[in-house]
Protein backbone atom coordinates (compact mmCIF):
# COMPACT_ATOMS: atom_id res chain seq x y z
CA UNK A 1 0.00 0.00 0.00
CA UNK A 2 2.93 2.48 0.88
CA UNK A 3 4.58 1.43 -1.91
CA UNK A 4 1.73 2.15 -4.38
CA UNK A 5 1.01 5.58 -2.49
CA UNK A 6 4.47 6.47 -3.41
CA UNK A 7 4.91 5.63 -6.88
CA UNK A 8 1.16 7.41 -7.37
CA UNK A 9 2.55 10.65 -5.68
CA UNK A 10 6.10 10.40 -7.86
CA UNK A 11 3.81 9.67 -11.14
CA UNK A 12 1.31 12.90 -10.12
CA UNK A 13 4.82 14.86 -9.54
CA UNK A 14 5.94 14.46 -12.63
CA UNK A 15 3.37 14.56 -14.37
CA UNK A 16 2.47 18.34 -12.79
CA UNK A 17 6.47 19.05 -13.51
CA UNK A 18 5.73 17.96 -17.29
CA UNK A 19 2.68 19.94 -17.18
CA UNK A 20 4.16 23.17 -15.51
CA UNK A 21 6.85 22.98 -18.15
CA UNK A 22 4.77 22.86 -20.92
CA UNK A 23 3.04 25.89 -19.57
CA UNK A 24 5.60 27.68 -19.37
CA UNK A 25 6.56 26.79 -23.29
CA UNK A 26 3.44 27.74 -24.11
CA UNK A 27 2.91 31.04 -22.25
CA UNK A 28 6.97 31.77 -23.78
CA UNK A 29 4.92 31.05 -27.30
CA UNK A 30 1.77 33.30 -26.71
CA UNK A 31 4.07 36.36 -26.09
CA UNK A 32 4.00 39.22 -28.21
CA UNK A 33 6.55 42.40 -28.12
CA UNK A 34 10.26 43.67 -28.53
CA UNK A 35 13.32 43.40 -25.84
CA UNK A 36 15.93 45.72 -27.03
CA UNK A 37 19.57 45.90 -25.59
CA UNK A 38 22.58 47.23 -26.44
CA UNK A 39 25.85 47.42 -24.96
CA UNK A 40 29.25 45.54 -24.12
CA UNK A 41 31.16 43.79 -26.62
CA UNK A 42 32.46 41.53 -23.91
CA UNK A 43 28.68 40.72 -22.55
CA UNK A 44 27.08 40.27 -26.12
CA UNK A 45 28.18 36.81 -26.87
CA UNK A 46 26.00 35.45 -23.94
CA UNK A 47 23.20 38.13 -24.59
CA UNK A 48 23.08 36.46 -28.03
CA UNK A 49 22.98 32.99 -27.13
CA UNK A 50 20.17 33.98 -24.69
CA UNK A 51 18.19 35.47 -27.11
CA UNK A 52 18.64 32.59 -29.68
CA UNK A 53 17.36 30.10 -27.39
CA UNK A 54 14.41 32.40 -26.07
CA UNK A 55 13.21 33.01 -29.03
CA UNK A 56 12.47 29.49 -29.99
CA UNK A 57 10.14 29.27 -27.59
CA UNK A 58 9.13 33.02 -28.11
CA UNK A 59 8.49 33.11 -31.36
CA UNK A 60 6.57 36.33 -31.57
CA UNK A 61 9.13 38.53 -29.22
CA UNK A 62 11.92 40.20 -31.41
CA UNK A 63 14.85 40.34 -29.45
CA UNK A 64 17.70 43.13 -30.82
CA UNK A 65 21.32 42.70 -29.20
CA UNK A 66 23.44 45.88 -30.55
CA UNK A 67 27.40 46.19 -29.42
CA UNK A 68 27.99 50.06 -28.97
CA UNK A 69 30.36 49.45 -25.58
CA UNK A 70 29.29 49.36 -22.33
CA UNK A 71 29.47 53.07 -21.81
CA UNK A 72 27.35 54.03 -25.15
CA UNK A 73 25.05 51.39 -23.64
CA UNK A 74 24.60 52.79 -20.41
CA UNK A 75 24.05 56.29 -22.45
CA UNK A 76 21.22 54.70 -24.67
CA UNK A 77 19.89 52.77 -21.03
CA UNK A 78 19.42 56.29 -19.41
CA UNK A 79 17.86 57.88 -22.26
CA UNK A 80 15.11 55.24 -22.19
CA UNK A 81 16.12 53.80 -25.59
CA UNK A 82 16.87 50.32 -24.09
CA UNK A 83 14.95 47.84 -21.52
CA UNK A 84 18.48 46.14 -20.90
CA UNK A 85 22.25 46.93 -20.81
CA UNK A 86 24.96 44.94 -21.34
CA UNK A 87 28.05 46.04 -19.20
CA UNK A 88 31.29 44.49 -18.76
CA UNK A 89 31.98 46.53 -15.57
CA UNK A 90 29.79 47.98 -12.64
CA UNK A 91 27.42 51.09 -13.68
CA UNK A 92 29.18 54.48 -12.49
CA UNK A 93 27.95 56.94 -10.25
CA UNK A 94 28.02 59.47 -13.13
CA UNK A 95 26.07 57.31 -14.86
CA UNK A 96 23.87 56.32 -11.72
CA UNK A 97 23.19 59.84 -11.96
CA UNK A 98 21.91 60.26 -15.56
CA UNK A 99 19.19 57.45 -14.84
CA UNK A 100 18.08 59.31 -11.83
CA UNK A 101 17.66 62.45 -13.91
CA UNK A 102 16.14 60.58 -16.39
CA UNK A 103 13.88 58.98 -13.65
CA UNK A 104 14.84 55.18 -14.83
CA UNK A 105 14.73 53.28 -12.18
CA UNK A 106 17.18 49.91 -13.13
CA UNK A 107 18.06 46.39 -11.80
CA UNK A 108 21.77 45.27 -11.76
CA UNK A 109 22.14 41.70 -12.56
CA UNK A 110 25.45 40.09 -12.60
CA UNK A 111 25.72 36.93 -14.94
CA UNK A 112 28.69 35.33 -15.26
CA UNK A 113 32.71 35.97 -15.10
CA UNK A 114 35.26 37.25 -17.41
CA UNK A 115 38.78 36.78 -17.43
CA UNK A 116 40.22 40.07 -19.45
CA UNK A 117 42.88 38.97 -21.52
CA UNK A 118 46.21 40.13 -22.51
CA UNK A 119 47.46 38.37 -26.24
CA UNK A 120 50.36 38.52 -28.37
CA UNK A 121 51.18 36.77 -31.90
CA UNK A 122 52.03 32.94 -31.60
CA UNK A 123 55.52 34.08 -32.74
CA UNK A 124 56.61 36.16 -30.01
CA UNK A 125 58.15 33.68 -28.58
CA UNK A 126 59.82 36.44 -25.67
CA UNK A 127 56.91 37.90 -23.95
CA UNK A 128 55.53 34.93 -21.85
CA UNK A 129 54.66 36.91 -19.08
CA UNK A 130 54.20 40.26 -17.54
CA UNK A 131 53.65 41.98 -14.37
CA UNK A 132 51.18 44.90 -13.94
CA UNK A 133 54.01 47.09 -13.96
CA UNK A 134 55.27 46.26 -17.00
CA UNK A 135 51.60 46.29 -18.44
CA UNK A 136 51.29 49.81 -17.44
CA UNK A 137 54.59 50.32 -18.39
CA UNK A 138 53.13 49.46 -22.13
CA UNK A 139 49.68 50.97 -22.34
CA UNK A 140 50.59 53.98 -20.05
CA UNK A 141 50.97 57.88 -20.92
CA UNK A 142 53.83 58.14 -19.32
CA UNK A 143 57.04 56.76 -19.19
CA UNK A 144 55.71 54.69 -22.63
CA UNK A 145 57.37 51.53 -23.73
CA UNK A 146 58.46 52.05 -27.69
CA UNK A 147 60.29 48.73 -27.95
CA UNK A 148 60.11 45.18 -26.05
CA UNK A 149 63.42 46.04 -24.66
CA UNK A 150 62.35 48.76 -23.21
CA UNK A 151 59.35 46.70 -21.13
CA UNK A 152 62.65 43.98 -20.12
CA UNK A 153 66.46 44.31 -21.50
CA UNK A 154 66.72 40.84 -22.46
CA UNK A 155 63.82 40.90 -24.80
CA UNK A 156 64.56 42.26 -28.68
CA UNK A 157 64.32 46.45 -29.88
CA UNK A 158 61.67 45.78 -31.71
CA UNK A 159 58.56 48.68 -31.90
CA UNK A 160 55.47 47.46 -29.83
CA UNK A 161 52.32 47.14 -31.76
CA UNK A 162 49.55 48.19 -29.29
CA UNK A 163 46.00 47.58 -29.75
CA UNK A 164 43.05 48.50 -27.39
CA UNK A 165 39.35 48.14 -27.41
CA UNK A 166 37.96 52.24 -27.78
CA UNK A 167 36.84 54.12 -24.69
CA UNK A 168 33.63 53.56 -24.49
CA UNK A 169 34.09 49.67 -23.78
CA UNK A 170 33.77 48.91 -19.98
CA UNK A 171 36.66 46.65 -20.65
CA UNK A 172 38.82 49.62 -21.39
CA UNK A 173 37.35 51.14 -18.39
CA UNK A 174 38.21 48.32 -16.37
CA UNK A 175 41.68 47.80 -17.49
CA UNK A 176 42.46 51.58 -17.52
CA UNK A 177 41.50 51.31 -13.43
CA UNK A 178 43.50 48.51 -12.26
CA UNK A 179 46.60 48.96 -14.51
CA UNK A 180 46.77 52.92 -14.77
CA UNK A 181 44.55 53.79 -12.14
CA UNK A 182 41.87 56.85 -12.02
CA UNK A 183 43.89 59.59 -12.62
CA UNK A 184 46.31 58.15 -15.24
CA UNK A 185 46.16 58.22 -18.76
CA UNK A 186 46.33 55.74 -21.84
CA UNK A 187 49.08 56.09 -24.29
CA UNK A 188 47.31 57.83 -27.62
CA UNK A 189 49.40 56.03 -30.31
CA UNK A 190 47.46 52.79 -29.94
CA UNK A 191 45.00 51.23 -32.67
CA UNK A 192 41.47 51.24 -30.81
CA UNK A 193 38.35 49.47 -31.78
CA UNK A 194 35.38 48.35 -29.81
CA UNK A 195 34.65 45.17 -31.98
CA UNK A 196 37.00 42.50 -30.84
CA UNK A 197 37.29 40.35 -33.57
CA UNK A 198 39.08 43.18 -35.10
CA UNK A 199 41.80 43.66 -32.27
CA UNK A 200 42.33 40.09 -32.93
CA UNK A 201 42.81 40.30 -36.50
CA UNK A 202 44.91 43.03 -35.26
CA UNK A 203 47.55 40.78 -33.00
CA UNK A 204 47.52 37.71 -35.44
CA UNK A 205 48.27 39.93 -38.11
CA UNK A 206 51.34 41.35 -36.57
CA UNK A 207 54.79 39.53 -34.43
CA UNK A 208 55.35 42.61 -32.48
CA UNK A 209 51.62 43.26 -31.21
CA UNK A 210 49.63 42.84 -27.87
CA UNK A 211 46.35 43.53 -27.56
CA UNK A 212 43.66 42.42 -24.65
CA UNK A 213 40.29 41.57 -24.70
CA UNK A 214 37.57 38.96 -22.96
CA UNK A 215 38.70 35.66 -22.37
CA UNK A 216 35.63 34.50 -24.98
CA UNK A 217 37.74 35.93 -27.69
CA UNK A 218 41.11 34.72 -26.57
CA UNK A 219 39.62 30.88 -26.08
CA UNK A 220 37.84 31.20 -29.14
CA UNK A 221 41.11 32.42 -31.12
CA UNK A 222 43.66 30.18 -29.70
CA UNK A 223 44.99 29.59 -32.63
CA UNK A 224 45.60 32.92 -33.71
CA UNK A 225 47.18 34.77 -30.58
CA UNK A 226 48.64 33.56 -27.45
CA UNK A 227 47.89 34.43 -23.39
CA UNK A 228 50.46 36.01 -21.18
CA UNK A 229 50.13 35.19 -18.01
CA UNK A 230 49.58 37.79 -15.60
CA UNK A 231 52.06 38.52 -11.86
CA UNK A 232 49.61 40.20 -9.96
CA UNK A 233 51.99 39.82 -7.04
CA UNK A 234 51.72 36.15 -6.10
CA UNK A 235 53.58 34.74 -9.36
CA UNK A 236 52.90 34.69 -13.03
CA UNK A 237 49.11 32.95 -13.75
CA UNK A 238 47.17 32.27 -17.35
CA UNK A 239 43.72 32.72 -17.83
CA UNK A 240 41.87 29.27 -17.33
CA UNK A 241 38.08 28.97 -16.04
CA UNK A 242 39.56 27.47 -13.02
CA UNK A 243 41.73 31.00 -12.12
CA UNK A 244 39.45 33.17 -13.50
CA UNK A 245 36.17 31.80 -11.12
CA UNK A 246 38.53 31.54 -7.90
CA UNK A 247 40.08 35.06 -8.66
CA UNK A 248 43.51 33.85 -8.58
CA UNK A 249 43.73 35.72 -12.05
CA UNK A 250 44.38 38.87 -10.79
CA UNK A 251 43.75 41.86 -11.10
CA UNK A 252 41.89 40.81 -14.13
CA UNK A 253 39.10 38.85 -13.01
CA UNK A 254 35.79 40.53 -12.97
CA UNK A 255 31.53 40.39 -13.27
CA UNK A 256 29.67 40.53 -15.91
CA UNK A 257 26.06 42.51 -16.23
CA UNK A 258 23.19 43.27 -17.47
CA UNK A 259 20.94 45.71 -16.39
CA UNK A 260 17.12 46.13 -16.60
CA UNK A 261 15.34 49.24 -16.84
CA UNK A 262 12.18 48.34 -13.88
CA UNK A 263 9.68 50.29 -15.91
CA UNK A 264 10.54 47.63 -18.94
CA UNK A 265 10.77 44.83 -16.64
CA UNK A 266 6.66 45.21 -15.93
CA UNK A 267 6.27 44.03 -19.60
CA UNK A 268 5.96 40.21 -19.61
CA UNK A 269 7.60 39.61 -22.73
CA UNK A 270 11.33 41.42 -20.75
CA UNK A 271 10.67 39.79 -17.61
CA UNK A 272 10.05 36.35 -19.07
CA UNK A 273 13.20 36.89 -20.99
CA UNK A 274 15.16 38.11 -17.73
CA UNK A 275 13.67 35.05 -16.22
CA UNK A 276 14.61 33.06 -19.02
CA UNK A 277 18.22 34.37 -19.08
CA UNK A 278 18.82 33.73 -15.43
CA UNK A 279 17.56 30.53 -16.08
CA UNK A 280 19.95 29.20 -18.84
CA UNK A 281 23.24 31.98 -18.02
CA UNK A 282 25.33 29.15 -16.48
CA UNK A 283 24.78 26.69 -19.31
CA UNK A 284 25.34 29.38 -22.34
CA UNK A 285 27.62 31.67 -20.82
CA UNK A 286 30.35 28.09 -20.61
CA UNK A 287 29.36 27.20 -23.78
CA UNK A 288 30.44 30.68 -25.47
CA UNK A 289 34.00 30.53 -23.43
CA UNK A 290 33.05 32.80 -20.31
CA UNK A 291 32.84 31.92 -16.79
CA UNK A 292 29.69 30.61 -14.60
CA UNK A 293 28.51 32.49 -11.79
CA UNK A 294 28.43 30.19 -8.68
CA UNK A 295 25.13 28.79 -7.79
CA UNK A 296 25.52 30.46 -4.70
CA UNK A 297 25.89 33.71 -5.67
CA UNK A 298 23.44 33.11 -8.70
CA UNK A 299 20.46 32.44 -6.49
CA UNK A 300 21.22 35.90 -4.68
CA UNK A 301 20.85 37.42 -7.70
CA UNK A 302 17.87 35.96 -8.87
CA UNK A 303 16.24 36.87 -5.34
CA UNK A 304 17.14 40.33 -6.48
CA UNK A 305 15.86 40.06 -10.05
CA UNK A 306 12.72 38.63 -8.07
CA UNK A 307 12.12 40.94 -5.61
CA UNK A 308 12.70 44.06 -8.12
CA UNK A 309 15.53 45.53 -6.10
CA UNK A 310 16.68 48.94 -7.63
CA UNK A 311 19.87 49.92 -7.77
CA UNK A 312 23.92 49.13 -7.70
CA UNK A 313 25.58 47.08 -4.67
CA UNK A 314 28.82 47.94 -6.09
CA UNK A 315 28.60 52.15 -5.35
CA UNK A 316 28.05 52.63 -1.42
CA UNK A 317 26.48 55.35 0.60
CA UNK A 318 29.08 57.92 0.17
CA UNK A 319 28.47 57.51 -3.48
CA UNK A 320 32.20 55.45 -3.22
CA UNK A 321 33.02 52.65 -6.08
CA UNK A 322 32.61 49.37 -3.99
CA UNK A 323 35.48 46.77 -5.26
CA UNK A 324 35.92 43.32 -4.35
CA UNK A 325 35.15 39.82 -5.00
CA UNK A 326 31.11 39.21 -6.54
CA UNK A 327 30.59 37.18 -3.16
CA UNK A 328 31.93 39.58 -0.88
CA UNK A 329 29.57 42.47 -2.48
CA UNK A 330 26.69 40.39 -2.65
CA UNK A 331 26.26 39.03 0.53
Amino acid sequence: MKTARIAACAALFGASTLMLAAGQEANLADLRGAVKIDGSSTVYPITEAVAEEFGNAAERVRVTVGVSGTGGGFKRFSAGEIDIADASRPIKKSEVELAEKSKIEFIEVPVAYDGLTIVVNPKNDWCTSLTVEQVKKIYGAEASAKTWKDVNPAWPANPIKIYSPGTDSGTFDYFKEVVIGKDGAIRSDISVSEDDNVLVRGVAGDQNAIGFFGCAYYFENKSRVRSVAIDGGKGPVVPTVESIEDGSYAPFSRPLFIYVNKASAARPEVAAFVDFYLKNVSKLAGEVGYVRIPESILSRVRANWEARRTGTQFIDAKGEAVHGALADVYK
